[in-house]
């Protein structure tokens, strides 16, 4: 048998080590994920099919597409960060922007139960999604609740404005209920082909 040894850079949970934007470029987020259309957070099934599943997930989204020239400074500053902690961390192959960023509020009650980003049925995603990312927009006090986990209750992830966690998006994880106030994020995802 023949020894392997995991190489000693690979993480799957990367938590950015200072703000990825400032508060003012936070707000400037806020208010183009705001002036989208606003629709409630929706799930594929275990069919497969897009559906609202309140016990599982609840908040509302919007969607900013790269089109978008005041969301500019956004997409080349992450696009550069990610490629960054692909090679640090990850060392996924044919990583690339796939899709258009995801701006959420979650309110009083609002949460997304256990899940992943990928599917295990890849004829679902025409670019697989690799690697996922999570910033906070909103200040931390602003908000009560809304803790994001990774594979266990106890393995939280607390950030702070403008900081981000990009996640191998195999890794299961969820929102808790938000208690108190509207906790502001901007969620995107990274793929490319199949892994191999």
């Amino acid at each position: 048998m023949i020894p392997y040894t995991e190489p000693s850079w690979k993480n799957y949970i990367v938590k950015t080590l200072k703000p990825v934007f400032t508060p003012e470029e936070c707000n400037k987020i806020i208010e183009i994920g705001r002036s989208q259309p606003k629709e409630d957070s929706k799930i594929f099934n275990k069919k497969q099919k897009i559906t609202q599943e309140y016990d599982l997930r609840k908040s509302n989204v919007s969607w900013i597409n790269f089109s978008n020239p005041d969301a500019n400074f956004l997409f080349n500053k992450i696009e550069t960060m990610l490629h960054q902690i692909n090679q640090n961390n990850f060392g996924f192959e044919n990583i690339t922007l796939t899709e258009a960023a995801q701006y959420t509020e979650y309110g009083p009650g609002d949460h997304y139960d256990w899940h992943m980003d990928c599917s295990v049925n890849m004829l679902t995603q025409p670019k697989v999604r690799k690697i996922s990312m999570s910033l906070l927009l909103s200040p931390s006090n602003e908000y009560e609740g809304g803790d994001l986990s990774f594979i266990r209750e106890s393995k939280k992830l607390k950030l702070e404005q403008g900081y981000a966690t990009f996640f191998a998006s195999f890794i299961i994880h969820k929102v808790s209920p938000v208690t108190r106030g509207l906790r502001k994020s901007l969620v995107m995802w990274f793929g490319g082909t199949p892994f191999k």
